[in-house]
């Protein structure tokens, strides 16, 4: 059949990751999503068609020679909120923060664009949620109000690009992305095919302009970013905001940064005065208590470079029969819960076949690094035998299969933190280093070792 002849065959995208298809599919390939597949269109079914060179935006120069004054990052004058993004906001960057509703997203947002406006120029805040009323009265009650901070509520994406042109601001604040639409796009306000046409324009305003641009998105039920998968891959940055309704504990994490680290953690603590950063957060962590108690046991887990201390909880029960026993575990990985307390039962003879086993952190703050393990090993038995743990004792290491202790990551650093905050004995495993001044070693080979500690 010659070219000419050949009919088009409409084509296919997903809407979470933008996965193209000639034809439907049940479910998409790339990301595993069901019903993803849309129709969006037809593509020549001749194939590709060969693409002749054009002209270039800018000419290549040796790297050396490449300045680096855009690319710096820039302080907002929050500490806990330049450590998560690697030292501050760089221009023309794209930020998209994502928390469930409540969380403190907008006031810590707001506090931003008033230190941007402080000390680097006009800051703009558009409002797609709340009324510019609303918004005005944040403000006051957190002191954000400044002459270079502007306010806007738009839900048009041609309205915010207006007030860009006017404000010329270094900083842009959306909030949120899901309820700015576009005119020039079909579909629903708040769909996959709005949203990226949103962030894939302000996206391409930002680096024209060399402006910080910051997109508050939506999360799901399962806490998973809203919206197509492609909104991810557009920006610079992912921050996620998370906090519990009933604990002023906040914690801001980077899933994604191409200008820093992306597995630093900011603390704050949110109240009246608004989202305020935690500087030494390691006492919101841990119990404070006049004598030690059973079922709990301290450790130090790594988050990015800062050492946090962080208390485990453990609480074994019998179990009331008629079925199996529970377990219910809360701020820690419940696949690994499950295999410390296989290896207790079958390594460290402790009985908890017939015993309902609940397990937490305290504070609210989530621990999933092996380097938990001895420390929620020694809380399961401790609280399974009756019998506290000695005062001022942490455990760090990784529990294995066959019941041996193993050496984790950033060992010196966390002895560091645990005797500046008044530690005096830690159980290690083997080879861990040299104690910090004024801590004494115990090293643990295996799980039978460390268990022997609570007699």
């Amino acid at each position: 059949m010659p070219p000419a002849a050949r009919t088009a065959r409409p084509a296919h995208r997903c809407t979470e990751c933008g996965y193209a298809s000639a034809k439907w599919v049940g479910r998409c390939p790339e990301c595993q999503a069901w019903g993803s597949l849309s129709e969006v269109g037809t593509v020549p079914a001749g194939g590709l068609r060969a693409v002749s060179a054009g002209a270039v935006t800018a000419p290549a120069r040796p790297i050396a020679q490449v300045e680096l004054s855009g690319a710096r990052a820039v302080p907002t004058g929050i500490p806990e909120f330049d450590r998560v993004l690697g030292g501050g906001l760089v221009p023309g960057a794209v930020l998209l923060v994502a928390g469930e509703p409540g969380v403190g997203k907008s006031t810590l947002l707001l506090e931003v664009a008033h230190r941007v406006a402080e000390s680097n120029g006009p800051a703009l805040v558009v409002s797609g949620e709340e009324s510019a009323g609303q918004v005005r009265l944040r403000a006051e009650r957190i002191g954000a109000l400044h002459d270079q901070l502007y306010l806007a509520a738009e839900t048009e994406l041609s309205a915010v690009l207006a007030h860009v042109e006017q404000v010329q601001p270094t900083l842009l604040v959306l909030d949120s992305v899901q309820t700015v639409r576009s005119p020039a796009v079909d579909g629903t306000d708040g769909g996959a095919t709005q949203v990226r046409a949103v962030a894939s324009a302000l996206s391409a305003v930002a680096k024209s302009r060399g402006m910080t641009t910051i997109l508050v998105g939506h999360v799901t039920k399962d806490g998973a970013i809203a919206g197509p998968r492609t909104l991810e891959h557009l920006v610079d940055v992912v921050i996620s905001f998370d906090g519990e309704r009933h604990s002023t504990l906040r914690l801001v994490r980077a899933t994604k940064n191409r200008f820093g680290p992306a597995d630093e953690i900011g603390c704050f603590e949110i109240g009246d005065a608004g989202v305020v950063g935690v500087p030494d957060p390691s006492h919101l962590f841990v119990s404070r208590r006049s004598a030690p108690v059973p079922g709990s046991c301290v450790t130090v887990t790594m988050e990015g470079s800062r050492p946090l201390l962080a208390e485990v909880q453990a609480l074994v029960a019998p179990s009331g029969g008629g079925g199996s026993p529970r377990r219910a575990v809360s701020g820690l990985d419940a696949q690994r819960v499950a295999m410390v307390n296989a290896v207790l039962e079958r390594r460290g003879g402790v009985r908890l076949a017939e015993a309902d086993v609940f397990a937490a952190s305290v504070g609210g703050v989530k621990i999933t690094e092996p380097a938990a393990d001895l420390a929620l090993a020694l809380a399961i038995a401790s609280a399974a035998r009756d019998m506290p743990l000695p005062a001022g004792m942490i455990a760090v290491g990784e529990v294995g299969l066959s019941g041996e202790i193993r050496r984790v990551g950033g060992t010196g650093r966390r002895l560091a933190e645990a005797a500046r905050q008044g530690y005096r004995v830690a159980l290690v495993p083997e080879d861990a280093g040299q104690a910090p001044k004024g801590m004494r070693l115990i090293e643990v080979p295996d799980l039978g070792a460390a268990l022997a500690r609570l007699t």
